[in-house]
């Protein structure tokens, strides 16, 4: 969940970004920019924030100064009728949902379809040698200028998955097992 706070953040961000002038009067604008949030259509689900909420589409204020032909219909309904019609609306909301996590998951089938066509599996061997990435999280990491790898180690074990375990070149085996997108070849 929190990663889809940030990444709503971000794109809010982006938006207020593009509608404030040199970061003054940020806060004039932001529901500006949380309207156009809602209403753009994404294309992960094929819907807007609102539709999936609502179950029908935001009514933008300049719909309300200049009329558009849903608002005309609308005002023309009675309310007998208006209540009949908001009430279809409501009964379709499940069905719009349902159709944003069909359309969610084939773009999710798309995706991982595009990114395995880019991916190139490693294979590693046991007693193959390989160096291990430095992560900027680790104590190794010096900096700009410091090496990236570190080793060389021997493959122990290969698991299942793409995951590895690791031998010091003494022989000491280490427990953790590693990603196998965290180490690379060593040729010497």
């Amino acid at each position: 969940m929190n990663g889809a706070v940030e990444a709503a953040n971000k794109n809010i961000k982006k938006i207020l970004r593009k509608i404030v002038d040199n970061h003054r009067q940020w806060h004039e604008k932001l529901l500006y920019a949380l309207l156009v949030y809602c209403t753009t259509i994404r294309s992960s689900t094929g819907a807007t924030h609102y539709m999936l909420v609502y179950g029908s589409e935001v009514v933008i204020p300049t719909e309300v100064e200049i009329p558009s032909l849903r608002i005309i219909q609308e005002v023309g309904l009675d309310d007998a009728e208006w209540i009949r019609s908001r009430h279809e609306q409501l009964m379709l909301i499940d069905e719009k949902r349902v159709d944003a996590v069909c359309h969610g998951q084939l773009y999710q089938n798309r995706m991982t379809k595009a990114f395995k066509i880019k991916v190139n599996p490693r294979r590693f061997t046991p007693r193959q040698l390989v160096l291990k990435k430095i992560f900027p999280h680790q104590g190794e990491a010096k900096g700009k200028f410091a090496p990236n790898w570190q080793g060389p180690y021997m493959v122990h074990r290969v698991l299942s998955g793409g995951a590895v375990i690791l031998a010091e070149m003494d022989g000491r085996v280490t427990t953790k097992p590693i990603n196998s997108d965290a180490i690379k070849k060593y040729y010497i």
